[in-house]
């Protein structure tokens, strides 16, 4: 069964889709890349991490194996089931209100780059709002041409993930469609992403009381802010 779509997305294919259009069963497929390398370098040992959009845990089991305390954050009840090890909270990023505050705050899988613009902003709120003064938020960006050159492919554990399109949605808004191809199942999904240039993303971070660190990784995909 699927959760109600936010607007503007929405998913196809085997199992349960969260409200962002991600299917359960096609996350418990992915690997993991280096996002727990890259938090771990980050990161202070032992440090008590907020993770935002856990999903089914792909990134919260490796940093827990890894001696890190994980509060995992999902919208999606049926995501969260596939966490352990972690702490699980079921609540919409934007919409959370712990009242503690975490040496580290991740704000993975592109989320910055949410299509509404409010919603980006409320989790940026959210990361200040739950990191320590003397603390850090890990932030996910989209690399500079990822809406560019499709469709495009690239192999995925025993299939491939095709992006296909990204089409205009709205001012600044682009609506991407993915398609994820297995021997076994097929599954889509069409979310919303809102490309912020550098100086675009900066500005979005002082609105939150927050700045930028240090860019973490060549591409500048992933970024180490602190409380302004």
């Amino acid at each position: 069964m699927s959760e109600r779509m936010r607007e503007g997305y929405r998913g196809t294919g085997p199992g349960a889709i969260t409200p962002d259009g991600c299917a359960v069963d096609l996350y418990l497929r992915l690997p993991v890349w280096d996002e727990p390398d890259i938090i771990e370098r980050a990161a202070p040992p032992a440090a008590r991490i907020l993770e935002l959009g856990s999903g089914v845990g792909r990134v919260t089991h490796p940093l827990v194996e890894r001696g890190f305390t994980v509060t995992a954050v999902d919208e999606s009840p049926q995501m969260l089931e596939r966490v352990s090890g972690a702490r699980t909270v079921h609540s919409p990023i934007e919409e959370l209100e712990l009242d503690e505050r975490f040496d580290v705050v991740v704000l993975g899988s592109f989320l910055v780059h949410a299509g509404d613009p409010r919603v980006a902003h409320g989790l940026l709120r959210t990361c200040r709002r739950h990191v320590t003064d003397d603390g850090c938020v890990l932030i996910q960006r989209e690399a500079a041409d990822r809406h560019d050159n499709l469709p495009q492919e690239r192999p995925l554990a025993d299939g491939l993930i095709r992006i296909v399109s990204s089409d205009p949605a709205g001012p600044g808004v682009r609506s991407v469609h993915a398609e994820y191809v297995f021997p076994d199942a097929h599954w889509t999904q069409t979310f919303l992403s809102r490309p912020l240039t550098p100086e675009a993303f900066e500005r979005a971070l002082a609105e939150a009381d927050l700045a930028v660190d240090t860019y973490l990784t060549d591409d500048r995909t992933w970024v180490r802010a602190v409380p302004a």
